[in-house]
């Protein structure tokens, strides 16, 4: 994959692809976030966002989860170009 901008998973639009960078949750939530395959060097596309942005509907693995905002702002994502 060719070197792209770093965002945080929030930012990602509708459509967009990326990999985690890196997990800035620790604890609990970090975690859970893990157990749920969002770890670093995962690729993921934002599928959909909610009426109101908050969840994020996104595909990894063959899988669709929802993860609210507060979760995805731990969450580094390096753009595809």
């Amino acid at each position: 994959m060719a070197e792209g901008k770093s965002i945080g998973l929030r930012e990602m639009k509708e459509g967009q692809k990326g990999r985690i960078l890196r997990i800035g949750a620790d604890g609990e939530l970090g975690r859970r976030i893990r157990d749920m395959g969002l770890i670093p060097g995962v690729e993921v596309e934002v599928v959909g966002h909610a009426p109101l942005r908050d969840p994020v509907a996104l595909r990894l693995s063959g899988v669709t989860l929802a993860l609210r905002n507060r979760e995805a702002d731990y969450i580094s994502v390096e753009v595809k170009a």
